[in-house]
C-alpha cells in the first residue's frame, strides 16, 4: 500500500507540476468539459497538449494545492487505487493521472476509485487506448473526451495572440466573404496559413521552430514503438512494417489509393494491412474516409486515406502532394464536429448535405456543377466569392 513517505514524494513532484506557468489560452475542448463528472478522461495523440489542458481543468476547480495530486503513471510503483486511497484518507479531492495507459490494469483501478472513493479524477491517455475492448466497462463511470491537433484558429491565438471566435460551418458557408474580409484586415491569412501547414498542428512549436521536425519525428517513433506496440501487442519487426506503411500512404495520392498495391509493397496480406490501418487511425496518425471498421476489421475498402494533419507530411513524405495536403487539412478541421464521407462527384460530402471540391485558387465548379449545396474550398485565396470559399477559413471551426 502507498505509505505517507511515498505520498510525500508524489506531492513533491505534483507541486512542481502545478508551479509550471499555465498558458492563458485554452484549447477548444476546455469549454466542452462537464466539470461535475466524477471521472474525466482526456484522450489524444502525444504532443497535442493533454498535460497542459488537464492542468487548466484542475485549476478551474479552485482547490488548494493540498487537495490536488498530479501523478504520471509511468513514474509510480504503487497501484492507482492504493495511491488514490491514501490521497483520499489525507483529505484529497482531485487526483490527476497523466499517461494512464502506462499503468497496470488501469480500467479496473478506475472502477475501484469510482465505486469506493469520494474523489474526482482527471486522466490523460493515448488516443490508441482500447477502451471499448476493456474487460471493465468504463462507459458509465468515465466521461471521455478526445483532444485533437491544433486548428488554424488555435495556432493563430498561440503564435500571434489573435483572439478570433470559433465559426460554425453555417457561418463559413453562407457568410465567408464578410468573415474572410474582416479576418484578413487583422492578419496575413495566407502567409500564416503556410506556417501552420508546416509547424502549426502541435503546441510545442512554441519551444522552437528549428527543432519542431525533430520533436515531431520523435513523437511518431514513441507512438509506434511504445504506445501502438504495447496497446496492440505488436512486436518490433512488425512496427517497422507499420512505419513503412506510413511512408507508403504518404506517397499515395488519395484518388489513386490501391489497397492491393500497398499491401504488396509492404509485403503483408490485405487483412494484416487492415489491422495496421486500424492501429494507425486509433493512434491519430492517419484518417480514413470510408471503409467502416467493425472489431478491427474493415467492412469494405477505404475510399481515401490521409495523414492526420498537414505537419506529418513534412516528416514522412519525400514527395509531398499538394492535393493530399489540402484535402488532409480540410478533413482534419471538419471531422471534429461534422460527419465527412467520400463523394462520387467532388471530393467530400459533409453531414450528408454539402458537397465539397478541394483545390487551388483556380479550381472551378466543373466536378460539382448542378449539385445542390456544392462548394469549392480553394487554397491560395484570401477572400472568396459565391460558393468558392478560402480553404484556410475552414481552420476556424474549432
Amino acid at each position: 500500500m502507498a505509505d505517507m513517505t511515498s505520498l510525500e514524494n508524489l506531492y513533491e513532484f505534483s507541486n512542481l507540476y502545478f508551479s509550471l506557468p499555465t498558458p492563458k489560452f485554452k484549447r477548444y475542448l476546455f469549454n466542452e468539459i462537464d466539470f461535475a463528472s466524477k471521472i474525466i478522461g482526456i484522450l489524444g495523440q502525444r504532443g497535442v497538449g493533454k498535460t497542459t489542458l488537464i492542468r487548466q481543468i484542475a485549476q478551474n476547480y479552485e482547490l488548494p494545492s493540498s487537495k490536488m495530486l498530479y501523478i504520471s503513471a509511468d513514474n509510480i510503483t504503487d497501484s492507482l487505487s492504493e495511491i488514490a486511497k491514501q490521497f483520499s484518507a489525507y483529505g484529497g479531492k482531485l487526483l490527476i493521472i497523466d499517461e494512464i495507459h502506462k499503468a497496470d490494469n488501469f480500467a479496473n483501478e478506475l472502477k475501484i476509485i469510482y465505486d469506493f472513493l469520494d474523489i474526482k479524477v482527471i486522466f490523460s491517455g493515448s488516443s490508441a487506448l482500447e477502451m471499448e475492448n476493456s474487460k471493465v466497462d468504463l462507459s458509465r463511470r468515465v466521461l471521455f473526451y478526445e483532444l485533437h491537433s491544433l486548428s488554424f484558429r488555435e495556432f493563430l491565438a498561440i503564435k500571434f495572440g489573435f483572439d478570433l471566435p470559433i465559426l460554425t460551418l453555417n457561418d463559413v458557408l453562407h457568410n465567408h466573404q464578410n468573415l474572410a474580409s474582416d479576418i484578413t484586415k487583422q492578419m496575413k491569412s495566407l502567409e500564416y496559413f503556410v506556417l501552420y501547414k508546416e509547424f502549426g498542428a502541435y503546441p510545442f512549436f512554441t519551444e522552437g521552430e528549428l527543432s519542431y521536425k525533430l520533436r515531431l519525428n520523435e513523437i511518431i517513433n514513441i507512438i509506434l514503438d511504445s504506445e501502438v506496440a504495447t496497446i496492440y501487442n505488436v512486436d518490433s519487426n512488425k512496427i517497422n512494417t507499420i512505419r513503412k506503411l506510413l511512408h507508403l500512404l504518404c506517397s499515395s495520392v488519395p484518388l489513386e489509393l490501391n489497397i492491393q498495391n500497398i499491401a504488396q509493397s509492404a509485403a503483408i496480406s490485405r487483412n494484416t494491412l487492415y489491422s495496421y490501418l486500424y492501429y494507425l487511425q486509433k493512434a491519430n496518425l492517419i484518417e480514413i474516409i470510408g471503409g467502416n471498421f467493425a472489431n478491427k476489421k474493415l467492412l469494405n475498402k477505404p475510399d481515401k486515406i490521409y495523414l492526420e494533419n498537414t505537419n506529418l507530411y513534412n516528416i514522412l513524405c519525400s514527395n509531398k502532394n499538394i492535393g493530399s495536403i489540402r484535402e488532409s487539412f480540410f478533413v482534419s478541421q471538419i471531422k471534429i464536429a461534422h460527419d465527412i464521407k467520400y463523394a462520387q462527384k467532388g471530393d467530400f460530402i459533409v453531414d450528408d448535405k454539402y458537397t465539397f471540391e478541394i483545390g487551388g485558387k483556380n479550381k472551378g465548379f466543373g466536378q460539382v456543377k448542378n449539385i445542390e449545396n456544392s462548394f469549392v474550398a480553394a487554397d491560395d485565396m484570401e477572400v472568396g466569392f459565391g460558393n468558392k470559399i478560402p480553404l484556410w477559413l475552414f481552420g476556424f471551426l474549432y
